[in-house]
């Protein structure tokens, strides 16, 4: 499977400048799968807008990220605020090239901080298959629990899609943490992160793609940046038979009771 990460501007705007941006990107991209970062749709650093732009699962957002993955002829998985009700969800969703609804994710931790102030947290965890890619979705915050990322390749997950919207004070997380929850669940584990500026807020950038062998296929810098990686599914198999973390986990488990 051939996945594009895109590290997109932090600094546009509107939702319309946003799907512009998309649009234009998404041109001749030679891909099966595109991630987007964290909240892209509509904006991540953005206060009390978010009570403006977030819309339904089915509002017109979703329904653009629907119409471009079709006129593209590829997956597009992209974040945005979802409204339910009174309630506010930092989602996810994934549109097949054939306009089908893969995936609709919400974000299962909310960190300390402003997200505090809009969003709450969700239950659960939606897999979805690619290209006999078996894939998950958590975002941000949500891979840095060990247990969560041990939980989906615990359900046989070969790629874990994270879009995150990670400052540049955590540089740690995007360098050590996160690629490591790749090797240790011998899974594919792609991290799509805004880049530059958002009302102040400074990005790290560093999105990057990383095998279940602990290899990184590929990594951005500070600036904005499309990666490109094609996923080989027997890279799984084989880390998981080199080091079977997984199989081995439940025998550990006697020794800790």
């Amino acid at each position: 499977m051939r996945l594009a990460v895109l590290q997109a501007p932090a600094e546009l705007g509107s939702i319309t400048e946003r799907l512009e941006w998309l649009d234009n990107t998404l041109k001749g991209l030679k891909a099966d799968l595109a991630l987007c970062p964290e909240l892209f749709a509509t904006g991540y650093n953005i206060g009390a807008q978010v009570l403006e732009r977030a819309e339904t699962a089915d509002g017109p957002i979703s329904q653009a990220l629907k119409a471009l993955a079709q006129k593209h002829g590829l997956a597009l998985h992209c974040s945005f605020a979802e409204r339910s009700g009174e309630i506010i969800y930092n989602a996810a969703q994934c549109w097949g090239a054939d306009g089908t609804r893969l995936l609709h994710q919400r974000k299962l931790a909310i960190p300390p901080g402003p997200e505090r102030d809009h969003y709450s947290a969700a239950e659960g965890c939606t897999l979805f298959t690619l290209r006999g890619f078996k894939i998950a979705t958590l975002i941000c915050y949500d891979i840095e629990f060990t247990e969560a990322a041990r939980f989906v390749a615990s359900q046989g997950v070969d790629l874990c899609l994270v879009p995150t919207a990670l400052s540049a004070d955590w540089g740690w997380v995007a360098r050590t943490m996160v690629p490591s929850r790749a090797y240790e669940n011998g899974m594919f584990l792609a991290y799509a992160n805004h880049a530059g500026r958002d009302n102040g807020l400074k990005f790290l950038g560093e999105s990057f793609i990383a095998a279940p062998d602990g290899i990184e296929l590929a990594r951005a810098g500070a600036a904005p940046e499309i990666l490109l990686a094609t996923l080989e599914q027997r890279r799984v198999s084989t880390a998981r038979a080199r080091l079977p973390y997984l199989a081995e986990n439940s025998a550990l488990k006697l020794f800790l009771r």
